[in-house]
């Protein structure tokens, strides 16, 4: 029997090579990953990040809310409207007149309406007989506002009082419509998709709400009936965005639970990428009209109903957009992995990578070891002969040819 040996020595240099010839896959830029959907922003893997985020928005408006208040309007506060014909009046003469007739500053004066239909609207604090019939003596002897027919006339000059009820009456049952609305949110999203994306929209939702009221104190723009009816309306578009995201999330982790490549954190991560550049797309759509309405109401009509409509909406669209994608659905990750089957599926993932990442490591070193001195781990280990009878070591190659017996 003859024992053929054979030799091979490796040379650094070509090892190196073979290694460093392996292509690496392609990168892309921000932007392309951005409107492809396929993941540039770790929405889920930095949700702690954005937690913070959004518990710093939180405390500051409520913090707002409660050291600064509200600047609400005649109609939460009552008080006293006066308005004529503006006839080439400017607000800043009519302060002038108040100021000196009452004593006191007004409350808000501005221009309703544009050409011969524009009047002025004087807004203030409440006024008995006495101080409205000298108000309106200083208003007509400045400007002399004419009646319908083209004639200087008292009359032109109308004042009314308006009681702080009317405004409580509106804020109760928006808060009635808003606890009704609340509800069913819950229970369509429960039925349709599951019980933990219901509380995720109803958090969201409340966020959006105390981050809009927030930015109402902080500004202090002035709360009035249309304030509280648009931020009625931007729920609507807050939750829309939600289930568009949510919808997603429930494709993508659709059966996760019976594979072994992916968390559902991942996929819920891939889900909001994907929907990223809707959500923007549609913010960017809704935003334009809001400020077209606002640049009408504010510089054309002079109507402070609108503006405050536009103001709101434009507020509670920025505000909702924010949650839907950063706030929404991280929550719903963290629920899902807290306890359950998504927990434990996730701990089993990790667990994996961890053991093949474990692999990858000794393999790199072994491959480092080998292009440094010509020979691996393996080589070093002495081989001890094999003993006459011993059966071959498991995986060991036969060390020579064996004789076929002729016939």
């Amino acid at each position: 029997m003859t024992n053929n040996t054979s030799t091979s020595s490796t040379n650094p240099a070509e090892t190196t090579d073979v290694f460093a010839a392996v292509p690496e896959p392609p990168k892309h830029g921000f932007f392309n990953r951005l409107y492809t959907g396929t993941g540039a922003i770790d929405v889920i893997g930095k949700r702690r990040m954005w937690y913070a985020i959004t518990a710093t928005i939180i405390l500051i408006s409520l913090a707002s809310m409660i050291f600064r208040g509200f600047n609400f309007g005649i109609d939460f506060e009552g008080g006293s409207r006066i308005q004529f014909p503006a006839q080439g009046a400017s607000t800043s003469q009519v302060e002038d007149v108040y100021r000196s007739a009452i004593g006191t500053d007004p409350v808000s004066v501005q221009t309703v309406g544009n050409g011969g239909n524009a009047t002025i609207l004087i807004r203030s604090e409440a006024l008995n007989t006495e101080q409205v019939n000298t108000l309106n003596e200083a208003l007509f002897t400045k400007f002399q506002p004419k009646d319908k027919d083209g004639n200087p006339n008292r009359s032109a000059i109308s004042a009314s009082d308006v009681s702080e009820t009317w405004g409580s009456q509106i804020t109760r049952k928006a808060l009635i419509a808003l606890a009704v609305f609340l509800v069913l949110v819950a229970v369509y999203i429960a039925v349709r998709f599951e019980p933990h994306m219901a509380i995720a929209a109803l958090a969201a939702l409340v966020f959006d709400v105390t981050v809009t009221a927030g930015v109402y104190s902080i500004v202090g723009f002035e709360v009035s009936p249309a304030t509280v009816i648009g931020i009625l309306t931007i729920l609507g578009f807050s939750l829309y965005d939600s289930v568009v995201v949510f919808d997603k999330v429930e494709e993508n982790t659709r059966g996760i639970l019976h594979l072994n490549r992916r968390t559902y954190g991942e996929q819920a991560n891939l889900a909001v990428n994907q929907t990223l550049m809707r959500s923007i797309n549609t913010a960017l759509i809704g935003i334009l009209p809001i400020v077209g309405l606002m640049v009408i109401a504010v510089w054309m009509l002079g109507v402070g109903t609108l503006k405050d409509l536009a103001l709101v909406q434009l507020v509670g669209l920025l505000v909702g957009t924010y949650s839907s994608i950063f706030f929404a659905t991280p929550l719903l990750v963290s629920i899902k992995e807290r306890w359950g089957p998504v927990a434990r599926h996730t701990d089993k993932i990790k667990a994996r990578r961890a053991g093949a990442a474990s692999a990858r490591a000794g393999l790199e070193a072994e491959r480092r070891a080998t292009a440094a001195t010509g020979r691996g781990y393996r080589d070093e280990e002495p081989r001890t002969p094999r003993e006459p009878g011993q059966a071959p070591r498991p995986g060991a190659r036969p060390s020579g040819k064996r004789q076929k017996r002729r016939h």
